[in-house]
């Protein structure tokens, strides 16, 4: 076969682009939320998996903590089991507990796994009930009635909230060689069991290891501003500014609250990216341009002046 030159310059230059990140971030923990299409794309699920095997082999700690919405909808409605919302949280009785705990510790938690492992890495599956790891209380939410009235409290059922993370568990698994794969179904101190929703999972998780990044994937190409254009390197009270002026709102607020709560409580930076795009991981922690927003208390260059 003929050597191609102009080829393999392009990959010397990719590894010499990566080369400062490697060694910047060897050994350092990252924790990234999986979610949206890179689940369920069959092409984006396997750059996933390489993405995390890689990020292993060159040394660093990656925890993926998933989702599984569409998995469960899909599920109930299978099991003529109706889903009812409130404020884009599915409220979970007994029976839809089981259907949750059923595909999220079970078929979508050891899907990952497979992919991982049939990608040359050592995953592992676990849920926030192995070993304690997440205990969770119960999440009522406030909401005030349409005509300006008096607030009230809002039962979701097994809906939870992390009150405390078990670091041992996590530690455990972070200086052996294998990658843990969390589903965030947490249990509370009377062994009741609570569907906690993932990008909470992933930024506690963050934060009680001291983590260097934690990077979520979504369905969108970062945080915009009003002209449409992403904006890819942000500060924390840049990001204040943001929501103060109504550039980001509605569902994208909760995932832009995580990832402040993250960086505002010891995580270096939080990572906002396009599941969409093949490698998304990968081109985010490993190139100059990224393919989302990166949100720190250090400014940019590239940020929105």
């Amino acid at each position: 076969m003929p050597l191609d030159l102009a080829a393999a310059k392009n990959i010397a230059n990719v590894l010499t682009e990566a080369l400062p990140y490697i060694q910047q971030f060897t050994g350092c923990t990252i924790v990234v939320k999986y979610g949206g299409n890179a689940m369920t794309d069959e092409t984006l699920k396997n750059s996933f998996a390489r993405d995390i095997v890689m990020m292993k082999l060159v040394g660093m700690n990656p925890v993926v903590v998933h989702g599984g919405g569409p998995q469960i909808g899909s599920l109930l409605e299978r099991l003529n089991i109706q889903s009812e919302f409130i404020d884009g949280q599915r409220v979970t009785d007994s029976q839809t507990m089981d259907v949750v705990e059923m595909v999220l510790g079970g078929l979508v938690n050891q899907e990952i796994v497979a992919l991982l492992n049939k990608n040359g890495g050592k995953a592992i599956g676990i849920t926030g009930k192995d070993g304690n790891l997440i205990r969770a209380k119960k999440l009522m939410r406030k909401k005030a009635g349409a005509d300006g009235t008096e607030a009230k409290m809002l039962d979701l059922g097994l809906v939870g909230s992390v009150a405390k993370i078990n670091t041992e568990v996590l530690h455990m698994i972070e200086h052996s060689d294998f990658i843990p794969i969390i589903a965030p179904i947490g249990v509370d101190e009377n062994g009741a069991t609570y569907n906690i929703n993932a990008d909470t999972v992933a930024g506690e998780i963050a934060k009680v290891l001291g983590a260097e990044k934690l990077v979520l994937l979504t369905n969108i190409s970062g945080v915009m501003n009003k002209e449409g254009s992403v904006l890819t390197g942000l500060t924390t009270s840049q990001v204040d500014e943001l929501i103060n002026d109504g550039t980001i709102y509605g569902g994208m607020l909760p995932k832009i609250n995580c990832a402040l709560d993250a960086v505002n409580h010891g995580v270096t930076s939080a990572h906002i990216i396009d599941g969409r795009v093949e490698h998304a991981v990968l081109l985010e922690i490993f190139t100059h341009t990224g393919v989302g927003t990166l949100i720190s208390n250090t400014r940019k260059t590239g940020d929105m002046v």
